[in-house]
């Protein structure tokens, strides 16, 4: 019998040019920190008290245990699916959106507001997302 719960995640960032030519990928762990935790267990209970996951963001910085160092750019999920014990989160940034050094990024439950919880982060090397570049963010959570 376990009596631990673990939460492992990966995180796939595929950037592509204008015509759709494959540019850049970075494959990494990500980090959950004790709000995420926190934010699971709400989750599960009869009444949670906290909304559900439903934000993806980008940043140029480092992030922090709460938030992501510099936050670029916020966009709704684009997917999340569950299938047992996996859930996964996509993330889409089109041309335009969310340009720069992208070096973090980190799944949230609101858009913006006092109450934010930031399920999990990623710091990664720099995928440099041009302004006719898109970004598809792909993050795999398995509890075990």
């Amino acid at each position: 019998m376990r009596e631990s719960l673990e939460i492992k995640g990966n995180v796939s960032l595929v950037l592509r040019d204008e015509s759709g030519r494959f540019k850049a990928r970075r494959v990494i762990h990500n980090t959950v920190p004790a709000n995420g935790l926190a934010h699971v267990a709400d989750r599960l209970s009869a009444s949670p008290g906290q909304a559900a996951m439903g934000w993806m963001a980008v940043g140029t910085g480092t992030p922090s245990a709460t938030l992501l160092g510099t936050e670029l750019d916020r966009n709704a999920l684009t997917s999340c699916t569950d299938a047992g014990a996996v859930v996964t989160y996509v993330g889409d940034w089109a041309a335009g959106d969310g340009t720069g050094a992208l070096t973090e990024a980190g799944i949230f439950n609101v858009v913006t507001a006092a109450t934010i919880t930031m399920l999990c982060s990623a710091s990664f090397t720099a995928v440099n997302k041009l302004a006719a570049d898109t970004l598809k963010i792909t993050w795999t959570l398995t509890l075990s």
